[in-house]
């Protein structure tokens, strides 16, 4: 029996609902998910095996025009899940326009890499409306399959499983089967603050944060795990913590569940706030982050 394998890279603008695309479709909460814009910063893979094939799926920051060197760092990530994919899948939803990323779709068919549209959000719509959106994307990019789903009502997944497996190419598994993903557990814990610190507070303020966890230790059947959250001004490192420390308290409970519920043990975490300065614009601290 032969066996498939490959790179199935999952690209569209903001907020279109990539990642919790990817979450469903590995069965795991890899990537967080927030109602705001360019929640997910980094490429993270997500890994999904059968006795005959092996999907590595990549969820990537959504598609924008860089202002700073964090987003330049994020598009690189972007562009190299274009350049390394056996199969992309381009996510849009009801609200998208196919001319919204003209750019980037003409260098998605240059590649000549098997695309699938996955319209997202179509619980949002009508009957009408969507046979309208599916014919727009027909037209741009015809012979692609064009799935309309719900991810978050899990409707339709199946289909695109089912699509992804038909255009995987032969070959090994690329990772033990046993691997769920390429990240390690620091990253997952930084980014489960990331993701209390984008639910709780507004504006600028989560767009000027990065986590970067100091020390994760593991001391008997209790993880230890130190965070230090960094802020671009001195300004904001007040507005983290808020009045007597209750904002950073509150994040900190809401982190610490997540994660005993993700690395199923008992946590201790500890937050302190710390400025640095621009740091989305200084290269050795994006790098000292995990960027490009």
């Amino acid at each position: 029996m032969s066996h498939k394998s490959g790179f199935v890279n999952i690209l569209g603008n903001p907020n279109v609902g990539k990642s919790t695309i990817m979450n469903a479709l590995v069965g795991e909460k890899l990537s967080i998910v927030t109602p705001k814009v360019q929640t997910t910063r980094h490429r993270i893979m997500g890994i999904v095996n059968g006795e005959d094939f092996q999907i590595v799926y990549s969820d990537t920051p959504g598609i924008l025009n860089p202002k700073y060197k964090l987003q330049e760092s994020m598009m690189s990530f972007v562009n190299i899940a274009l350049s390394d994919a056996d199969v992309i899948i381009y996510v849009t939803d009801i609200s998208d326009h196919v001319d919204k990323d003209g750019e980037y779709i003409g260098r998605i068919k240059k590649s000549k890499i098997p695309v699938i549209i996955a319209i997202n959000k179509i619980d949002l719509t009508n009957q009408a409306e969507l046979e309208k959106i599916v014919e727009s994307w027909d037209k741009t990019f015809p012979g692609s399959d064009i799935i309309p789903l719900s991810a978050l009502k899990r409707f339709n997944l199946d289909i695109l499983l089912h699509s992804v497996l038909d255009k995987l190419p032969e070959g090994a598994a690329y990772f033990p089967k046993d691997q769920l993903t390429d990240k390690f557990e620091r990253f997952f814990a930084s980014e489960i603050i990331r993701e209390k610190i984008l639910l709780n507070y507004q504006k600028e303020i989560p767009y000027s944060v990065e986590i970067e966890i100091e020390s994760f230790t593991e001391v008997k059947k209790m993880t230890n795990i130190r965070a230090v959250i960094h802020v671009a001004r001195d300004s904001q490192k007040g507005i983290i913590i808020g009045h007597k420390g209750q904002m950073l308290k509150k994040v900190g409970t809401e982190a610490r569940l997540d994660m005993e519920d993700f690395f199923g043990k008992k946590i201790f975490l500890e937050m302190y706030v710390k400025v640095s300065k621009e740091w989305r614009d200084k290269p050795l601290m994006l790098k000292k982050f995990g960027y490009r």
